[in-house]
């Protein structure tokens, strides 16, 4: 008995709307921030908030994503351990 493979249900185009969706909000946030009617000084203070906050969202992403590797893998193991177990006892050997 194997256990089949995980599939994630992400689609080309989910991909693609999300990746214009992030492109059209940081190209929006830093057109915004370059016309602000503010010093260079205030300009860059923004700019570094924006990259903080893009890269805090990255790594926020990065680790969701491993956390529910982890989970799966562990419930992976634990399937595999049962279904070892299942197959070793014999249900028709009389009682010991």
């Amino acid at each position: 008995m194997s256990t089949p493979s995980i599939q994630r249900p992400t689609t080309t185009a989910f991909f693609v709307q999300a990746a214009l969706s992030f492109g059209l909000s940081l190209v929006a946030l830093v057109i915004g921030i370059a016309k602000l009617p503010v010093g260079a000084w205030e300009r860059g203070f923004l700019g570094l908030g924006l990259v903080f906050v893009v890269s805090s969202a990255f790594t926020l992403a990065k680790c969701i994503r491993d956390r529910q590797e982890v989970v799966e893998v562990t419930n992976r193991v634990d399937k595999a351990r049962i279904d070892k177990l299942l197959i070793e006892q014999d249900v028709f050997k009389p009682g010991v």
